[in-house]
């Protein structure tokens, strides 16, 4: 049985399988989650990910996870907000989908999630946390993860994702 979280923390002290970063294209570092995730993690993790050649939006790559508690972290490039009308909430999809993806083929059972395209690519937190716990609960229920575990940045980021959830009947 998976189960599905959500715990306000701090998203690099998580000993997971894998962490998710919400990147930027370059896989190369940027602000936000992405920035303190490449920090926890050290200068190998910019090393490897510069081997990567970058990943287009709503695609996941896979790293080892270095000076983290998780072994893994799993890039996704989630799209920026321009009103809803430029396949936004698909590229949001595809982007928890394609995580969820890469952790299958690696067998991992625990996975971590920031609001993917929350922060400063400005998608709006209800409409990606609906998207997120609706993806969880479509993957948890094929089996194979023990825990998948949202990471809201504040509280008010934790009380949208818990009214989603309790919208969908997550929990």
């Amino acid at each position: 049985m998976t189960s599905i979280e959500i715990i306000q923390t701090d998203i690099t002290t998580l000993a997971v399988d894998a962490i998710v970063n919400a990147a930027n294209n370059t896989l190369l570092g940027g602000g936000g989650v992405d920035g303190a995730i490449h920090r926890a993690a050290g200068p190998q993790l910019v090393q490897e990910c510069s081997a990567l050649g970058g990943c287009p939006t709503g695609e996941a790559k896979i790293t080892k996870g270095y000076r983290l508690p998780a072994k893994h972290v799993i890039h996704t490039v989630g799209p920026v907000w321009h009103g809803g009308d430029k396949g936004e909430p698909r590229l949001l999809e595809n982007a928890y989908r394609n995580c969820f993806r890469v952790a299958r083929h690696h067998n991992l059972t625990s996975i971590a999630f920031p609001a993917i395209s929350a922060g400063v690519y400005g998608y709006p937190m209800a409409d990606g946390a609906k998207i997120a716990l609706s993806i969880a609960s479509e993957e948890a229920a094929k089996g194979g993860f023990e825990r998948i575990i949202f990471v809201p940045f504040n509280s008010q980021a934790e009380k949208v994702y818990r009214d989603a959830a309790a919208a969908l009947g997550i929990g």
